[in-house]
């Protein structure tokens, strides 16, 4: 069916079995020391298992004493590291697969309190704008000692049995800071004209060259394209014209492969984008690469189905499809795609909990997750050969059918009970329903389609357009309950007037129940959901106006998703207030109390659309308590949360029922 996908190919020495790379993506399950853990062996084999021909591990240090990017990350500086990379290496060949570790230094997006040093290395004494860490200039003995690094990190590579190096020159780490103009303010031999600024990252190709032999696979990963338009500054950065010039460039180096990509941080929104980018959205960056050389292409585009990735193989854009989130969302999707099961994937839905957790592991122990798979980052503990196969055919209730309820009875039917499952609604879904409906959110309803399908395939019990009562649930009678119903509107009886017929929820608004068209509109609370219905209602025709009672616009939102979702706010002139206490609303005027000058201010509207959060759903919760020994609480029930919190309960509470 995908002739291309599931065809060989050949990047320099090294066959790859199939068209499939796992692109690199930190995940913070190293070791402390640096050295490959049982937690990464089992991460990256899970992939292999699953299908994927090439696996290339997260950012490895080639200076791990002063080039860490977080606490808990591989490292390759040093001989102790080789026998866990050995391990890593046979546990992807035990599959078919081939392993490359991306090998790097952070440069000025590294954290300077984290390495222990005053500033980090960097082509130039330039802060970026995100991590705002003091940098130097590197001298040339650093540069010289640094090339020796990546060079010896790489024959220690080659020692584990890693079929291949790939040296991370993309997202403005230290060898993108030499490519990049932005970066690269020198005004010696390492900047300045393309061959300057080039200069450093041919200089370790030689060395790695003269380490490992010329029949070594190296790739280079790096950005074709900054997009600094998206930072204000258009005039500077690499645009796709330098990316080319950089492909063309290492082609004649002798580079294997090009493993292309785009952004830094200051553009972190085109390297690891958000819902709102649409699949596929920057594979002109590879496709102008390709046309360029001869050497094999990987292409990393927000690419989530199979069918797409067939057709850009086909047309020749690139040689390899690359993906990471894709592979972490779902280990098995290269053999679910070769074997015709494509309704099983669960695919990435672009939500960023995985970029979320990473940056807060920073300085901390949390290791990435995956909002809509559990067992990412956790296949040592949880996987599903790991499950106990002990239910026995034992009844479980499960009243509520959405991401919480039908993760557990997934979990539950795989351990043999048999999950009855209730949901009030004509649909399953739940709250993700109503999270696919605002601009650019569809793929949220993806984990529908794949919950979905795999009740259907676990032949689970499935009664909509039902509320059991507890007599319903008793005649089951029932192992266990499993309470998943969800969580409802908070609408503080406090605030006067709240009751109004003009007043609306952002359920009303998302699920159609209420259709607002060229009217002046309020919304009160700036949250992910307020935020986005907000977003809803401009694109309908309204002038909408947000509220919010905390500092700043959009409070507890991950930052890149913010910064997506209001980029298309603020082109329809949205009005915001921050700082802004809703206190009354009588008939079409609403009244904020101002935070700072405690003022009162009242403005009209036609409608008031109140998200000030959810509250768990408690009903029948005594009678349930009183009725049944084992009642379980999972997702929005247990506490009001989001996608990562209905998954996580459920799969747990489901593993770990005894």
């Amino acid at each position: 069916m995908y002739n291309k996908l599931f065809s060989s190919q050949k990047i320099g020495s090294m066959v790859v079995p199939n068209r499939v790379v796992m692109t690199a993506m930190g995940n913070h399950i190293a070791n402390e020391d640096g050295t490959v853990s049982d937690t990464d062996v089992a991460f990256y084999g899970a992939r292999a298992k699953g299908g994927v021909g090439l696996v290339i591990t997260e950012c490895a240090c080639v200076d791990f004493k002063t080039g860490k990017g977080n606490l808990k990350q591989i490292a390759v500086d040093d001989d102790k590291y080789i026998p866990g990379l050995k391990k890593l290496a046979d546990e992807i060949h035990k599959y078919g697969a081939v392993l490359a570790v991306q090998i790097y230094h952070p440069g000025r997006q590294g954290i300077a309190e984290l390495n222990g040093v005053d500033s980090m290395k960097s082509s130039s004494r330039t802060e970026c704008q995100c991590v705002h860490q003091p940098s130097h200039e590197m001298t040339e003995e650093e540069v010289k000692e640094m090339i020796g690094l990546f060079a010896a990190g790489a024959k220690r590579l080659k020692e584990a049995g890693v079929d291949a190096v790939e040296l991370h020159g993309a997202h403005g780490y230290l060898i993108g800071q030499f490519l990049s103009p932005y970066t690269n303010k020198r005004t010696d031999r390492y900047g300045g004209s393309f061959e300057n600024r080039m200069r450093f990252l041919d200089e370790i190709i030689d060395a790695v060259r003269k380490e490992c032999g010329d029949d070594y696979p190296v790739i280079v990963r790096f950005s074709a394209n900054e997009y600094m338009e998206y930072a204000g500054r258009p005039d500077e950065g690499l645009c796709l014209e330098d990316g080319v010039a950089i492909a063309k460039h290492l082609e004649e180096k002798g580079v294997d492969a090009l493993d292309v990509s785009a952004g830094i941080y200051e553009t972190m929104n085109v390297a690891w984008e958000p819902v709102g980018f649409d699949q596929g959205w920057k594979m002109d960056n590879a496709a102008a690469v390709k046309r360029a050389v001869c050497i094999p292409v990987i292409a990393a585009s927000v690419i989530r189905e199979p069918q797409y990735a067939e057709e850009m193989l086909s047309e020749g854009n690139c040689d390899f499809i690359g993906s990471a989130r894709t592979f972490f969302a779902d280990p098995d999707w290269v053999n679910k795609s070769r074997e015709g099961r494509e309704k099983e994937i669960r695919k990435c839905i672009s939500c960023l909990y995985c970029m979320e957790t990473l940056m807060a592991a920073d300085m901390s122990q949390v290791p990435m997750g995956c909002a809509i798979n559990f067992q990412g980052c956790r296949e040592d503990t949880y996987s599903d050969e790991m499950l106990k196969r002990d239910g026995g055919g034992r009844t479980v209730a499960v009243i509520g059918a959405g991401p919480a309820g039908m993760e557990a009875a997934r979990v539950l039917a795989m351990r043999g009970f048999r999950p009855v499952v209730y949901e009030k609604q004509n649909e399953v879904g739940g709250q993700i329903v109503l999270a696919s409906k605002p601009p650019k959110k569809e793929k949220t309803g993806w984990l529908i389609d794949y919950q979905k399908c795999q009740m259907e395939k676990l032949e689970v019990e499935l009664h909509l357009n039902t509320a059991p009562t507890v007599d319903d649930i008793k005649a089951l009678h029932p192992y266990a309950v499993f309470v998943s119903h969800g969580s409802k509107p908070v609408m503080p009886k406090s605030i006067r007037g709240i009751d109004g017929e003009n007043v609306y929820t952002p359920v009303e608004i998302l699920n159609g129940t209420v259709g607002l068209t060229d009217k002046k509109v309020a919304v009160v609370g700036s949250g992910m959901t307020g935020i986005e219905t907000a977003e809803l209602l401009c694109e309908q025709g309204n002038e909408v106006t947000v509220f919010e009672m905390a500092d700043e616009i959009g409070p507890g939102i991950f930052f890149q998703n913010l910064i997506d979702v209001m980029g298309r706010i603020d082109s329809y002139g949205t009005k915001l207030y921050p700082r802004r206490r809703l206190v009354e609303i009588d008939g079409t005027a609403a009244v904020f109390e101002n935070t700072e000058s405690k003022m009162r201010e009242k403005y009209d509207f036609d409608a008031i659309v109140v998200s000030l959060g959810t509250a768990s759903n408690t009903e029948l919760k005594e009678e349930l308590e009183k009725a049944f020994d084992k009642v379980v609480y999972l997702g929005d029930a247990k506490k009001a949360g989001r996608i990562e919190n209905a998954v996580r309960t459920g799969y747990v509470a489901a593993a770990q029922l005894n």
